[in-house]
């Protein structure tokens, strides 16, 4: 929450203050930081810089980057959302590549746009992203030639300037949102008169109406140069021969001088005593208390990095204090968060953050601010330190056992990281050697001297109030009470006690019945003599990682018309903790161990999947085995759960999405309680007991199937899972797959359906649902993906590039399992209010000619291939595996469709694509559900 604060509260600066564009040497030149030597750094005669480096996770694959050091602070007065602009045009027309190729052409190459293809604009830099499925030199040597085109041979030409400026004001639209005006203002509170609170990427609809092909070719042509400019390219290749690519296609780039980034200040760091109140419907009530003050920035080494260390203990340890108190049964406010954060390298801020009930603004303010005030006056505790340590040794030493299976993105991150905020890449040995190194001095008087060098006195701050109700008292309040907080008398801060985790023991170790192993795939499948099943699989392509699985019977299927919220508050469960300890002391039991807690929600099955490691899996299996045999069902939990609730319902109205999605479920089940959203008084009256009711037959008999995945000893795990599930009393031997109720129903009123939003005037959003079948036949199902594929590639031909009305429309195929016979089909348009007739039209035809003709082989290959990479990819990954291994033995079926699955797809013909758009995108068969502004008149329907 810190860090996410820090970046949208900006600094300010003088209206001619330059600062020099980011330095361009490596940052290791001037580091003792030991730099990872598998990373391959180059530079071009021209000043342009590359980063390389050889990896195979996935194998067969590889990332591409493109990071130019231009972002909105470049920008002039006139030129504001130029830089998100050029990015948009970097897709729309360049010397080799004509105006509307470069996503087919990568389509065809089975990059998913948005999913493999996508780019980014923040204020200081673009990035370009290109994810390749395959190895292969030619799709390699493509994608040099389309950084190389992005970086300096664009066109922008006029005609494409105009088309691309409407989906990039729809975009604008789109995310003009309650939160993003939020952030805004609070930049501006909090950084008076700086550039950056004047240069939010998106630009200004003026200035983006004026931008023409002759501006934004000007300032492409000043700010991407290549001085400014690193390619990073992380994959399984030849080295040599990307080097080999990478001077081939950019050594031809002219050097530019490359003009300094304007400041993003001044920040003023006697900026004091200054209060503000921020009001919208649709936000939770926050106070933050902040100080501006110099920067402290320094260069990557290794006392640095012992510094920053020290000081994060720090800031972690108030944290788990304020998390501590937001756990209680009473909590004084739903969260807080206090830490320091650089401001662009240019200043720095220390914020104290505190979420509150509405109305309870004071009270929260109260309890954090004592919490802030305790650490800085009386430090730190050996066992707090302990338990972050604990933390950071078990992350380091984690990195380490992990470094020679990190994917191919995150290398590429650490490239980026060491080009946007100067960090060195180092082996992740070398960094669990330095820590051990520096550990014995990691003591509480060290760590609260850390902190309070870079910690400003929240002494006189700044502070600001947002929420639903004004305050009583108005701005002046704000700074009595913090008055108060500070002179308030702070008492020394009471041990916590430890205790030992109490759940290692459930019973005889279960006994095994039956253990086979699918030779094709090498999936082990046992069963247990009390009905639980196990699914292995041991890879090697995550080393010292273990993915687990657990499935129980129940779900959603369990709601009920009389009882539409039988399995709400599962998700929630976990904050009840367990019955011999709370949420909050397991946290400080398990200090250093690997583990995740909680549960999910699906259809037919509650259902939870995460991360651990070998030696970590035998408490995490006790740990779940724990949460569904003596969950602790805390007044804490529930607490959390009505504080959550009230929110969600007073946000419910605020954009679009919000209001269509809270009320689609009622539209298309004519109101059936088990599908739509009630009051908000019937989930503010829900119980863990209740819950407990509902629920507490399926976690005692339901039946279990866990799979692990990963760096595993099979017969070790074998005898793990017999200790803890395998030594339960005995479950039932299957999952009820199919409900016992009613059919889901899907309406008959085919009628227009308007939903109204309190959000901005122009915001419309328009959905079309078709209903179709169930997911019990395979090949069916598989056209009904790929029709989704294709509808996608013609709405993105249709609304975004050719008529310029919606940023990102989308289509979804989604096929139930367990109620027999229901399906949707689905496209969605987030749209201007003024385009709703236009736009439907523009659906309409889609429709039309999707049924009319079959599509052409070369719209076939844009939406296939991707998908064809994805099936061919998906056992490169544990994630792929798991999607197999997690229900082996209950839906067996899933690994038949697997296995076919590529097949299938290419046997898949336009023809057969035409065929289940006939049969179920009938004309007036689908149900039209429009969000608009609380105000707007209703477009007529389209004949």
């Amino acid at each position: 929450m810190i860090a996410l604060l820090l970046v949208l509260v900006p600094p300010p600066l003088a209206a001619k203050e330059k600062a020099p564009h980011a330095d361009m040497t490596w940052a290791f030149q001037h580091s003792d930081v030991p730099v990872d030597p598998a990373f391959r750094f180059g530079r071009l005669k021209n000043g342009m810089r590359y980063v390389i480096r050889r990896n195979a996770t996935p194998a067969g694959t590889a990332v591409v980057r493109l990071n130019v050091e231009v972002g909105s602070l470049d920008e002039g007065p006139a030129e504001h959302g130029f830089a998100h602009f050029v990015e948009h045009m970097a897709f729309n027309g360049s010397t080799r590549v004509p105006e509307g190729q470069m996503v087919p052409l990568l389509e065809r190459e089975g990059l998913a746009f948005g999913a493999d293809t996508n780019a980014s604009t923040s204020f200081e830099r673009t990035v370009y992203k290109l994810d390749l499925p395959r190895n292969d030199p030619a799709l390699i040597d493509t994608a040099l030639m389309l950084m190389r085109e992005t970086a300096g041979n664009l066109t922008i030409a006029q005609a494409a300037v105009d088309r691309e400026r409407g989906v990039i004001l729809s975009e604008m639209r789109d995310r003009n949102s309650w939160a993003l005006r939020n952030a805004i203002e609070s930049t501006r509170f909090f950084y008076p008169g700086s550039l950056y609170a004047q240069r939010f990427p998106i630009g200004t609809a003026e200035t983006l109406q004026a931008a023409s092909a002759a501006s934004l070719r000007a300032f492409y042509e000043r700010e991407y140069v290549p001085a400014r400019t690193t390619l990073v390219i992380v994959g399984d290749f030849d080295v040599d021969a990307v080097e080999a690519g990478i001077l081939r296609h950019f050594n031809d780039w002219a050097p530019k001088p490359a003009e300094p980034q304007p400041a993003p200040g001044p920040f003023s760091r006697k900026d004091r005593n200054r209060a503000s109140a921020y009001l919208d419907p649709a936000l939770s009530e926050r106070i933050t208390v902040q100080r501006n003050g110099t920067s402290l920035h320094k260069p990557d080494t290794i006392a640095e990095r012992r510094e920053r260390l020290l000081r994060s203990i720090g800031y972690d340890i108030v944290n788990r204090r304020l998390q501590r108190l937001a756990r209680s049964a009473q909590p004084p406010f739903r969260g807080a968060g206090f830490g320091t954060g650089d401001v662009f390298k240019a200043a720095r801020s220390t914020r104290l953050i505190v979420d509150t009930v509405d109305g309870k603004w004071r009270a929260g303010l109260e309890a954090a601010g004592r919490e802030y005030r305790r650490a800085l006056a009386y430090g730190f505790s050996e066992a707090e330190v302990a338990e972050q340590v604990a933390q950071l040794r078990t992350a380091s030493v984690n990195a380490a056992a992990a470094a020679s299976t990190r994917s191919n993105a995150m290398l590429a991150q650490l490239a980026l990281t060491l080009v946007e905020d100067r960090l060195v890449p180092s082996t992740p040995q070398s960094s669990l050697e330095r820590f051990e190194a520096f550990a014995p001095d990691i003591t509480p008087a060290a760590v609260l001297a850390a902190l309070k060098r870079e910690a400003l006195g929240l002494d006189a701050p700044l502070i600001r109030f947002q929420g639903r109700q004004a305050l009583e008292g108005g701005e002046a309040a704000l700074q009595a009470a913090w008055n108060d907080v500070m002179h308030g008398k702070v008492e020394r801060p009471t041990a916590a006690d430890t205790a030992q985790f109490a759940y290692t023991d459930f019973g005889p170790p279960g006994q095994i019945t039956s253990d086979t192993r699918r030779d094709d795939l090498g999936l082990r499948e046992v069963r247990f003599a009390n009905g639980v099943m196990l699914n292995l699989k041991r890879t090697d392509l995550e080393k010292d990682r273990v993915r687990v699985s657990l499935s129980i019977d129940g779900g959603d299927r369990l709601n009920t018309r009389d009882n539409p919220h039988a399995t709400q508050l599962v998700p929630n469960l976990e904050d009840g903790g367990l019955g011999r300890h709370s949420r909050d002391e397991l946290d400080t039991i398990l200090a250093g161990r690997s583990v995740s807690l909680g549960l999910g929600r699906g259809e037919s099955s509650f259902d939870t999947r995460l991360v651990t490691t070998p030696r970590d899996l035998e408490i995490q299996l006790q740990l779940l085995t724990a949460l569904i045999t003596d969950p602790g069902y805390r007044p804490e939990g529930e607490v959390r759960y009505r504080q959550a609730i009230n929110n969600f319902f007073a946000q419910l109205d605020a954009t679009p999405a919000s209001a269509l999605g809270a009320r689609l479920g009622a539209i298309l089940s004519d109101s059936d309680p088990r599908f739509s959203l009630g009051d908000v008084e019937a989930y503010r009256q829900l119980t863990y007991a209740k819950l407990r009711n509902d629920i507490g037959d399926r976690l005692a008999k339901g039946a279990v199937e866990i799979a692990l995945v990963g760096d595993i000893d099979e017969d070790t795990a074998i005898a793990l899972v017999a200790r803890t599930f395998g030594a339960l009393p005995p479950r039932e031997r299957g999952f009820h797959e199919e409900s016992a109720g009613p059919p889901r129903p899907f309406t008959r009123d085919r009628s227009l359906r308007i939903v109204r939003h309190s959000g901005p005037a122009d915001q419309a959003l328009l959905r079309i649902t078709w209903p179709t079948r169930d997911d019990s036949d395979a090949v069916e199902a598989l056209a009904l993906e790929m029709l989704e594929r294709v509808m996608r590639v013609e709405l993105t031909d249709q609304l975004r590039e050719a008529l310029g009305k919606a940023y990102s429309p989308s289509a979804a195929s989604s096929l139930s399992r367990g109620w027999k016979g229901y399906g949707t089909f689905s496209v969605n348009a987030s749209i201007d209010v003024t385009d709703v007739p236009a736009t439907r039209k523009a659906i309409a035809q889609v429709v039309d000619e999707l049924r009319a003709a079959p599509v052409s082989e070369d719209i076939l290959r844009r939406a296939r291939q991707p998908l064809i990479e994805a099936y061919q990819n998906a056992l490169k990954t544990n994630g792929g595996w798991m999607a197999l291994a997690a229900r082996a033995q209950s839906q067996p079926d899933r690994i038949e469709r697997f296995r076919n699955a590529r097949d299938r797809l290419l046997a898949l013909t336009p023809a057969d694509v035409q065929a289940v758009a006939r049969r179920y995108l009938v004309q007036g068969a689908g149900v039209e559900v429009l969000a608009l502004p609380k105000d707007a008149a209703v477009p007529a329907p389209t004949s």
